[in-house]
């Protein structure tokens, strides 16, 4: 019976160190972006919840990726430090193609949220794969 559950302190590591990533990628990120992510949420700001959204799938892709295949918890961690940093480089490529995107997702442009979340999803896909080997 409990050969069953022998992965489980494999799991709650990995479970919990994501968790804590991602808790930490999603403060980062709203602290990096000129504009307040969660506070445009809390307004009812649909721009703001697709691109923030959009950027917190985009890190779990590669984060998941980086638990499926890192060889300890710390190769994990260095992976979701490389994938938090490739997301915020992300939302500023897609700031390079859109003028004014942080002032467009605060005026509640739909479209503009919907191309950082867009861009974001695009990126951490890529990025998940890559982390395959």
């Amino acid at each position: 019976m409990f050969g069953y559950v022998a992965g489980l302190p494999a799991f709650l590591a990995y479970f919990v160190t994501g968790l804590v990533m991602l808790v930490a990628f999603s403060q980062i990120y709203a602290y990096a972006t000129p504009h307040k992510e969660l506070n445009l949420i809390r307004q009812g700001n649909n721009a703001a919840v697709i691109a923030y959204l959009g950027a917190l799938l985009g890190f779990s892709m590669p984060l998941a990726s980086a638990a499926a295949h890192s060889v300890s918890i710390i190769d994990f961690i260095i992976w979701a430090i490389i994938g938090g940093l490739v997301q915020i480089i992300a939302f500023f490529a897609a700031s390079y193609t859109m003028d004014d995107l942080a002032k467009k997702i605060t005026d509640g442009n739909v479209s503009a949220g919907a191309w950082a979340g867009g861009i974001a999803l695009a990126v951490g896909l890529l990025n998940a794969a890559c982390m395959t080997y």
